[in-house]
């Protein structure tokens, strides 16, 4: 028997004329999956889910135990800003994944989010995040194929009327404020055909929704503009990579615990702490923040990506910066994520972290006030900073050291997990690459 809630969700397509409805989910490394219904299923969804085979998705199950179930979020549902070629209105909702007999999967990325919410709230507390994506727009060939051209020359903030990727950008804001989300402010950023849209604050499962929706959003957009909208980490040597910072903040009902008016900073000892835990599980964490190939090729000096394991009031090459915002406001952010990691399986890592950190009383010690990439060897030694791993294949192996990390993840995500990527850093490490070709061929 259907909720209220579901019955007034069923009302609100029916009403609007919704003829196929997107259950949507993310498999573990944040791949948006999609099964598809007529409206005249939609209540059968509701009430029961809707079936389909686990085992074709990546990290989900064996064959043999691949009947899985998508349970429909209610408060996600949405109608997309755009029709299909005949017409259609779709809508859309964001799933949970049982297992058959109607349990929580453990390789459910939502699941492992919403498990560290739980341990949140235990102790009293509630995260908010307010997360900052980029992307980058690329020109496409007639058949619709990305080509390794931007869409223009701009640099930070510029402004130019015909600009087909402005127009876009403005178009994808549009979009997304359609279908409920706050913005709180978008526009180029420094490298050519770079973008980038922020999100108001939300609760954790919230901002990791709107992230997964705002990826597929923004490409769907891009294509009907005739361009490509990329979230790979660095697509271009010498210029700016894109990030995936992310503000946060603890609160209990309406206050904000990170901010404490008695201190000189601002911050509170629950903040420290806080930051503590974010610093101390950091290494670890990063092939989650981090997890490609490409994404290492953005955290190297000099282009406002962290390099090392650090915190600072003011500055941007930390790993965790403190805006000057206070009060109610007061918040870290952790600068670095990339577009490529899976929010979900993120934001219940740092969640998870700080909450160690707080347990812990962790001490993260006195701020960085130089900058990350001014630091010499001998510095990072004697005041004890280490630094981010340089490749994937360092990631895995932090990860590999951290039982923490592990437990946060559970057995099932951690294992697939590291399968993929030790395949991918396999695949890559085996190629032969253009660098190689023009710097050896010629002079071997």
């Amino acid at each position: 028997m259907l909720t209220q809630l579901q019955h007034d969700t069923l009302k609100k397509a029916q009403d609007a004329r919704v003829q196929m409805v997107q259950l949507q989910f993310t498999d573990i490394l944040g791949h948006l999956k999609n099964v598809s219904v007529t409206v005249n299923y939609l209540a059968e969804a509701l009430e029961n889910g809707i079936m389909f085979d686990g085992s074709s998705i990546e990290g989900f199950t064996r064959v043999q135990e691949s009947d899985m179930y998508l349970i429909p979020d209610v408060k996600t549902f949405s109608i997309l800003p755009w029709r299909t070629d005949e017409g259609d209105i779709i809508a859309r909702f964001i799933c949970d994944v049982r297992t058959h007999n109607g349990e929580a999967f453990s390789g459910c990325p939502r699941h492992l989010l919403r498990q560290a919410i739980k341990t949140a709230e235990a102790a009293g507390y509630t995260m908010f995040a307010g997360p900052e994506p980029e992307f980058f727009l690329f020109e496409t060939d007639s058949d619709g194929r990305p080509l390794r051209k931007t869409h223009d020359k701009g640099g930070y903030f510029d402004l130019s009327p015909s600009d087909r990727g402005e127009n876009t950008r403005t178009t994808i804001v549009k979009a997304l404020e359609s279908m409920g989300f706050q913005i709180e402010a978008s526009h180029h950023e420094v490298a050519p055909g770079q973008h980038e849209v922020d999100f108001r604050f939300a609760d954790a499962l919230t901002a990791a929704d709107n992230l997964v929706t705002f990826k597929y959003v923004t490409k769907a957009i891009a294509a009907r503009n005739q361009l490509h909208a990329a979230f790979i980490p660095k697509p271009f040597y010498g210029e700016a990579g894109s990030g995936l910072h992310i503000h946060q903040s603890l609160y209990q009902e309406d206050l904000n615990l990170f901010h404490d008016s008695s201190r000189p900073d601002g911050l509170s000892d629950t903040a420290r702490h806080y930051i503590g835990g974010l610093l101390a599980h950091a290494r670890a964490m990063t092939a989650l923040t981090n997890p490609t190939v490409n994404s290492y090729k953005r955290l190297v000096a000099g282009y406002e990506a962290p390099v090392d394991v650090t915190w600072s009031a003011h500055n941007r090459s930390a790993l965790i910066r403190i805006p000057t915002v206070r009060g109610n406001s007061t918040r870290i952010e952790h600068r670095s994520p990339d577009p490529a990691a899976n929010p979900y399986l993120v934001l219940a890592l740092m969640l998870q972290a700080g909450l160690n950190g707080i347990q812990r009383q962790l001490d993260p010690g006195p701020p960085t006030t130089d900058s990350a990439y001014e630091l010499t060897s001998m510095l990072r030694q004697e005041r004890g900073i280490a630094l981010l791993p340089e490749d994937l294949k360092e990631a895995l192996q932090c990860l590999s050291e951290s039982r923490f990390v592990q437990e946060v993840l559970g057995d099932h995500i951690y294992e697939h997990f590291m399968k993929a990527k030790l395949i991918e850093w396999g695949v890559y490490r085996s190629q032969v690459h253009g660098w190689e070709l023009e710097q050896y061929l010629e002079t071997l």
